[in-house]
Order: C-alpha cells, then structure tokens, then sequence
C-alpha cells in the first residue's frame, strides 16, 4: 500500500508466543456504546473510546487505515459459512484495523499475521484486537515483497478492500501467484467491485482457477460486493 520499509515476518517463536497471547484470555462483556457486532465480534466506531485514545497518541495512518472496512466483513461472513479445514496459520494482507484476522483469532484460535505497509495502523489494530480478547502478530509489508517462503506454513491469505488502485492490480497479482506455489490452501479476496479488483480477479482465474461470489449482507452490517476465492488444497 506505501513504500514504506518493510520489517520482517513473525519468527515461529514470535508466533508461538503470539498464540499463546491469543488464548489467554476472553473479552468481558464489552460496553455497547460505539460498537457493532458481528459474527460474534466487537467492531468499534471512530467515536469509542478506544479508538480516541490511538488518536490522540498522534497515530495517522496514512492509506485508508482509517476505519474498519466492509469487505472485510463480507470475507468473516463467507468464512463462518465455508469454514476451510486448514485455518491454523493466516495471513491478513493489507489488513488496516484487522477485524477479519481478529475474528480468526477468536472464533478459531488461529495463529494471524497481520500485514499492512503503514505501521502507523497497527495501534489501532491493536486496539480493536484488545477488545476482543486477542493478539496479532504484526508484520510491516509491501504486497509485492511478499516471497513464497514468507507463505510457506500459511493455510489461509484474504485481503479486504487492497486492490483500490490502479497500480495495486500487479503487487496484488504478484502475491496470490506466490501464495499458489507456496501451497496456501485458500486465498479470498474481498471488494466492493471496483474495477481495479475485477482486473486483477480475471487475470488471477485465468491463471489459477478459483470464482468471482456477489455476496451481499444484511443486519448490523449492509454491505455488497464480491469476493475472489481461489481453493488451492
């Protein structure tokens, strides 16, 4: 998303200590005010108070970090409803606030990366994921950086809402054709069909199979799109 220096991914202790962090604990009841749930997790407003305090340490992030996103809702809802057998290792790809690996970490007491190429967006995820009882393991990463031996233990890589740009088809292209030969067993890939996605969702069929789902939503949260998901075990 930036060209900002990238660090590198979690180590297998980093990440062992991450899971362990993740399953320590449940949230209380979390106080209704400035939240919506769904599936099950607390997805504050800009207005609650956690998300306030982020702020006002001075954390801006700086391409589009700024809120939680729908398609990342419309990927949870496909995800409770087509759970993959493989979910242990997950890859949150431009994750900014990171509900939808929260909600791994929560429901399936997944092991999550989450990767964004702004650091300035992981306090907030942070913030949402101490809310909900969970850790993250933070990774600051361009898409196109992303190697095939970054993925190799991944069983899971979705992204919401990463592909807004012209100039992200490629680098978005470029890590699920990685992600392939690494042997990640399902790729999902959601957006509200801006024409950026729908390029790079043809040239990814073309070349490795998988469908284009219309999925719609309804309730605490209205939101319309479509996901890519590409089925590789």
């Amino acid at each position: 998303r930036s060209a900002m220096s990238p660090s590198k991914p979690a180590t297998a202790s980093q990440t062992k200590a991450s899971s362990a962090r993740q399953k320590k604990s449940r949230p209380s009841a979390v106080s209704a005010k400035n939240v919506r749930r769904f599936r099950g997790v607390a997805m504050p407003y800009a207005s609650h108070a956690c998300i306030r305090a982020v702020k006002r340490a001075g954390h801006e992030p700086s391409i589009h970090g700024t809120k939680l996103w729908k398609s990342s809702c419309l990927i949870i809802d496909y995800l409770k409803k087509n759970t993959p057998a493989r979910r242990q290792r997950i890859l949150d790809a431009g994750c900014g606030w990171g509900i939808t690996g929260i909600w791994c970490a929560q429901q399936w007491g997944s092991e999550v990366v989450s990767m964004d190429a702004d650091p300035a967006v992981f306090p907030y995820l942070d913030a949402v994921a101490a809310l909900n009882g969970v850790s993250t393991t933070p990774w600051v990463q361009r898409f196109e950086k992303v190697q095939k031996k970054d993925l190799k233990q991944t069983d899971i890589l979705f992204g919401g809402d990463i592909c807004f740009w012209d100039e992200l088809v490629k680098p978005v292209g470029t890590m699920i054709d990685r992600a392939i030969d690494a042997g990640v067993g399902t790729i999902v890939i959601g957006d509200p069909e801006r024409p950026t996605f729908h390029q790079m969702a043809e040239k990814a069929i073309q070349r490795h199979g998988g469908e284009l789902l219309n999925w719609r939503l309804t309730g605490s949260v209205k939101a319309t799109g479509a996901l890519l998901v590409i089925h590789n075990d």
